[in-house]
């Protein structure tokens, strides 16, 4: 059978009466349009399907919308005429026979309460009995937390403006009332320790958005799983195996033919932190006539690059926010953030760092893009150990050789057994406290020169790249004052500075959602980057007198700044981590474009993209994620008239949701892609270069306040910069952007070190943090969720401050803005 032509690409000359495969409620926001659907009542179909809603071919007005009603009454019990007591709840006895009695109770059940509302029953009541209910079993509390959210849902579904337009609130009960139904079944084979993707996706869908984003992340999941329910079953047979054969996940690796014509070799160098399996990789590369480095950050990518052309090799630097190609030559190496690995070039050498990162929910897609498609001969892959398994497993279902190479540590590392406790006193020279926002890393280095005398060092990503290095210079120099260093977490994906000692601020980490505790592998890959201290390099320069010395003094300490986070560091480094499973992966944009033919033109992309999630199939080596970002950005933007293509562009764009204005500004830029305008960097108002203007010593609204707005402004030329290397005709100030950059990082930097905060401040705050973590953790495990790990996650730029009540603010001023949209 020939395939289907998808509905919105039927021949005009078929649409006298057209017939879309499925009608969907607008409630969900799904607009397919007025005077477009048409049922075929004679049809056999619809008489096999008549609990089916339908809409006719009608334009209903707001005074007769409940006589045109658009749902064909059906009933799967008797007639109502022929019940009695069909107003009444239907009374359930013990049947005779007790073998199957407890299967037979559930079933009468779930059945009676079908049929209560397929005859017109209030749906509500069963939302209403489910609700009050108390859950037991393991996942009790989270099926209570799931209803909950649910009646959310429901209620912004019901108040919306698309409700209007569509389905009645019965029928939107009546749905509800069916999912939750749904939710039951789910539930119900968790309790029995199926939780399986394949085996039980609803629960796992749900489950995954609750750990990795909690709340806000179940909540979304739940709004897109009741839209999937709403249309399930209302494609033919025909689309939907069409839909199905598009949607085979399966073999990720021939999404690269050109890749799998050639025969690669990959090398696994795995080992513990300080063991050289990234130098060994590097040497390679070195040693090649053409090679790309791939990194998780641009601090590393920057590193490498200033590596390569220090010894004489041409080459590019190639990061989101900055391209740098040498000039006098067409042949060179590339240094790259994961991201951005050219996968239509050929190379003789591919290092990629960090390959652990492949697990990662939010960008692990990057990993496993550059790992199956770069076109290298060989492919050097740098990382954990718990990696090698599944990289093993991918190597043999495409046909690569795979080689692992494993490092020992070079230098002895050991845990503290007493925290620092605010006595700056014992702070000795070599040491790394390591925070993760800008704003304690000015304020802990601010303090450590006060209370010591002596000066420290500071490098977190979005400090210029020539200020990174050189403070990594002083830091590494035994010649000067530069005793300390305070850094971001990147230190622990492997810049090259001199450490004797790491010292944690905190074992908690803002992420973007919510404070959370550092997993494991986190901890010892931080705390691994201790036993630098007086290399090589330095020995030589001071004799060999000291050489001995040099070689006692390469042991590598980790403690805490507060004796409460101990434990964690100590369990980090006793506790064996899991080998990572599956590789994470997202759809292709050829995909969702072809996907999306089969919706109307103005369905929401986050709708398609879910739908993609839970209709793919996916090998047990994957893991299809969607980042919640991704969809609500999607959302932010979805009134504009914008192509599939340029959507899911503005979806990858580096956002900061929960800074000042930052909608308005996404939005704006958008805006000019939609409308094919001239994006000159002065003529969008929305993004606020007045703020250059301000002073600190003029602004009214505190310090605090005005280093938001320097940080607002910050993202969004960051955002103008990006989008200029994909719409350079559009965006057409570049060079403008780069120095209007320059001189809001220079404002910053200064109004962070100007900041005063007591050591006593500090201090609150960790504890602050440290309790919104355990507490979070704590009501996982009572939902019975939280066997899981956290997920890494590896940014360059350390949020401003780590403080979710600013976060929160965010999050309001991006609902509102959409609700004065839709209003």
């Amino acid at each position: 059978m020939d395939e289907p032509t998808p509905a919105t690409e039927t021949p005009k000359s078929s649409r006298t009466s057209t017939l879309l495969p499925f009608h969907v409620p607008a409630a969900l926001g799904i607009n397919f349009g007025q005077g477009k659907h048409v049922c075929p009542v004679g049809e056999a179909v619809a008489m096999k399907h008549l609990a089916r809603p339908v809409a006719w071919r009608v334009s209903p007005h707001p005074t007769c919308r409940r006589a045109l009603s658009t749902t064909l009454q059906a009933s799967r019990g008797p007639p109502r005429k022929q019940s009695q007591h069909s107003s009444k709840p239907v009374p359930h006895k013990e049947p005779a026979s007790t073998r199957d009695g407890s299967k037979t109770v559930a079933k009468l059940a779930a059945r009676s309460r079908a049929d209560s509302v397929s005859q017109g029953h209030d749906p509500k009541s069963r939302l209403r009995l489910d609700f009050t209910k108390k859950y037991t079993g393991r996942h009790g509390v989270f099926r209570s937390t799931v209803l909950h959210r649910l009646q959310l849902v429901l209620t912004q579904l019901a108040s919306s403006q698309f409700s209007a337009a569509g389905i009645g609130e019965d029928e939107l009960n009546r749905q509800a009332a069916l999912f939750m139904n749904a939710l039951d079944h789910a539930f119900s084979l968790a309790e029995q320790n199926v939780t399986r993707r394949d085996k039980n996706p609803l629960f796992w869908n749900l489950r995954d958005a609750f750990i990795i984003k909690d709340i806000k992340g179940l909540t979304k999941e739940i709004q897109y799983s009741f839209q999937s329910f709403v249309v399930r079953q209302r494609f033919s047979k025909e689309l939907e195996d069409s839909q199905r054969r598009l949607l085979d996940f399966r073999f990720p690796h021939e999404w690269f033919p050109a890749t799998r014509t050639m025969q690669r070799t990959i090398h696994v160098h795995v080992g513990p932190t300080n063991s050289g399996k990234t130098y060994n990789a590097l040497k390679a590369l070195e040693n090649s006539k053409c090679g790309v480095y791939a990194g998780p950050l641009r601090l590393l990518a920057t590193e490498v690059y200033q590596r390569l052309r220090a010894k004489g090799r041409p080459c590019a630097l190639i990061t989101g926010e900055e391209v740098r190609i040498p000039e006098d030559t067409d042949q060179y190496f590339s240094s790259c953030t994961v991201e951005m690995v050219p996968l239509n070039t050929r190379f003789d050498v591919a290092v990629i760092d960090e390959i652990q990162m492949i697990a990662d929910p939010e960008r692990g897609n990057a990993w496993t893009t550059a790992l199956l498609g770069v076109q290298a001969k060989e492919v050097h892959l740098c990382g954990e150990d718990r990696a090698v398994t599944l990289i093993q497993a991918l190597c043999a279902s495409i046909g690569d050789k795979c080689v692992v190479h494993r490092y020992d540590r070079l230098s002895p590392l050991k845990t503290m057994d007493t925290a620092i406790e605010g006595d700056y006193n014992k702070l000795q020279r070599g040491d790394a406290i390591v925070a993760f926002s800008r704003l304690s890393l000015h304020v802990l280095k601010r303090n450590v020169e006060t209370r010591t005398g002596r000066r420290c060092a500071i490098i977190y990503g979005s400090l210029p790249p020539e200020v990174r290095v050189q403070q990594a210079a002083l830091f590494n120099d035994p010649d000067n004052d530069y005793d300390f260093i305070v850094a971001s977490d990147a230190i622990g994906m492997g810049l090259n500075l001199e450490i004797r000692r790491v010292i944690l601020e905190s074992v908690t980490k803002f992420d973007g959602n919510q404070n959370r505790l550092l997993t494991y592998p986190e901890i010892k890959q931080i705390g691994g980057r201790a036993g630098r201290y007086r290399t090589a390099q330095s020995a030589a320069k001071e004799g060999s007198a000291l050489a001995e010395e040099a070689e006692l003094e390469k042991v590598g300490y980790v403690t805490t700044m507060d004796h409460t986070d101990l434990r964690n560091v100590h369990r980090a480094f006793q506790k064996k981590v899991d080998d990572i499973e599956a590789a994470c992966i997202q759809p292709p944009a050829g995909i969702v474009e072809r996907f999306a033919s089969y919706f109307p033109p103005d369905t929401p992309l986050s709708f398609i993209l879910m739908r993609i999630k839970a209709a793919a199939t996916v090998g047990t080596r994957y893991r299809l994620n969607i980042g919640s970002d991704i969809l609500e950005i999607a959302d932010i933007i979805q009134d504009l008239p914008l192509t599939i293509y340029d959507r899911l562009t503005f979806c990858y764009l580096p956002v900061a949701l929960r800074a000042e204005g930052a909608v308005d500004v996404l939005r704006a830029l958008a805006r000019v892609v939609a409308e094919n305008a001239a994006g000159d960097l002065l003529s969008i108002k929305e993004i606020p270069l007045e703020f250059l203007d301000m002073n600190l010593q003029d602004y009214a609204g505190g310090a605090q306040d005005y280093l938001y707005k320097l940080e607002s402004l910050h993202v969004a030329i960051n955002q103008y910069v990006w989008l200029s290397y994909r719409y350079a005709g559009m965006f057409r100030s570049q060079a403008l952007a780069f120095h209007v950059r320059s001189l809001v990082e220079e404002k910053l930097i200064e109004t962070l070190e100007r900041l005063d905060f007591t050591e006593e401040q500090l201090e609150n705050k960790r504890k602050s943090k440290r309790l919104q973590a355990q507490s979070r953790k704590m009501s996982m495990e009572q939902m019975g969720e939280g066997e899981a790990e956290e997920q890494e996650q590896e940014h360059d730029d350390p949020p401003l401050t780590d403080w979710p009540e600013k976060d929160e603010r965010g999050r309001r001023e991006s609902a509102q803005a959409a609700s004065s949209r839709s209003s």
